[in-house]
């Protein structure tokens, strides 16, 4: 039986963690309670149990009878109030929604035929208006292929890059057909995850994890991913005015506290990507960053640090909180691996942020090796969606 109405829309989340897998399903379930009903399941796992990712998926589907599953694996997982970051867990979402109101896709690499098959029926029937989707950081041309998903579906997509210490880098979705190469319900390569029609409501918004330093400049002269000019100046020079003398006098500061940020043409709200600074040359001046750059386009300067990042969630869960009719149905939340414990300490603090603005509501979420909002790539940053 499932639900015909959004009004009758539920969710249910728990998380627990512990040594064997097969355990911490059980008492992840014993936490969600009665699901009865519900078809859709958003499953996070923490890379210590990597290794068991489809045992867990197979017991979870088998006790549940939730048959569409999405989720993947990261370093840390979210979920009941609490961050469990780097330790052997999982955190899973089991939804009641109207059969119409989504549509699962596979994992895609490139080519989207697999998703046109799953889903290009439901999207000329329904639309889709967001998109929770995961993806393998490996691949090589992942800019390309989020952009390319996100126009084919017409879908504001929000999720994140599977993050993992080892060796598998598991994605939860549909069974492809074996001719793509893609078996499911388990694989690795590309990007999958679950389209929502527009009647489902749904809010979403990005905090990012740090704070412009400078004003936006113009990069005047580039080669690759390596910054020649800012303003017609050699760009060493703009970035040591930029960041204060106390920090140009030693460079060897900068790292892991100062990053470059792209903003986001026609952007409203002064967004931008955070990139990495990679390679700074004293002797020719240039800066080179984690991001092919183009003369002509803005670059800033950027400091990452917890009151800044804490600020930002603020302002981020404000504008949240404005545009919603009432309390959260349920959440998704996606951090990077360098936020968390690594940035506001080891008590769930941004968790403890998001339920302190918006209340306690159903919530899961993964630690990633990147961000994914609207039709880019993101790092640094924390992407909260929510069904209201």
């Amino acid at each position: 039986m499932t639900t015909d109405t959004l009004s009758e829309a539920r969710f249910h989340a728990a998380s627990a963690e512990g040594a064997e897998w097969a355990q911490v399903v059980r008492a992840c379930l014993d936490k969600l309670g009665d699901v009865t009903g519900c078809n859709l399941g958003i499953l996070y796992v923490s890379d210590a149990l990597s290794g068991d990712a489809a045992h867990i998926l197979k017991l979870l589907r088998g006790t549940t009878g939730i048959r569409d599953w999405v989720g993947t694996v990261g370093i840390g997982v979210l979920g009941a109030g609490v961050e469990h970051f780097d330790r052997p867990a999982i955190a899973v979402m089991a939804a009641r929604l109207p059969e119409s109101a989504f549509r699962v896709f596979p994992t895609v690499d490139g080519d989207l035929e697999p998703m046109r098959r799953a889903a290009g029926g439901w999207l000329d029937r329904h639309g889709a208006s967001l998109g929770l989707v995961h993806a393998d950081p490996r691949n090589q041309r992942l800019a390309d292929l989020v952009g390319s998903v996100a126009e084919s579906t017409g879908a504001f997509l929000v999720g994140g890059l599977t993050s993992s210490r080892g060796d598998h880098f598991p994605q939860f979705a549909p069974p492809a057909s074996t001719a793509t190469g893609t078996e499911g319900p388990v694989s690795e390569g590309g990007l999958s995850g679950v389209l929502f029609a527009p009647e489902v409501a749904l809010a979403t918004k990005l905090t990012q994890g740090c704070t412009p330093i400078g004003p936006p400049r113009t990069i005047t002269a580039c080669e690759d991913n390596v910054i020649l000019e800012i303003d017609g100046r050699p760009a060493l020079d703009v970035f040591k005015e930029d960041i204060g003398e106390e920090l140009a006098r030693d460079l060897r500061q900068v790292a892991g506290a100062i990053f470059a940020g792209l903003p986001i043409p026609g952007s409203d709200t002064g967004d931008y990507m955070v990139r990495d600074l990679v390679a700074i040359d004293p002797r020719t001046g240039w800066i080179a960053i984690g991001e092919r750059v183009e003369s002509g386009k803005p670059v800033l300067f950027a400091r990452r640090d917890r009151p800044s990042a804490e600020a930002d969630m603020a302002r981020m869960l404000a504008n949240l909180k404005k545009r919603l009719p009432g309390p959260p149905k349920g959440g998704v939340y996606v951090s990077c691996i360098a936020r968390g414990p690594n940035l506001f300490g080891s008590d769930s603090e941004e968790l403890k942020m998001i339920h302190a603005a918006l209340g306690d509501f159903p919530l899961v979420g993964f630690f990633g090796a990147g961000e994914i909002s609207h039709n880019r790539l993101y790092g640094y940053t924390g992407v909260l969606t929510l069904f209201v």
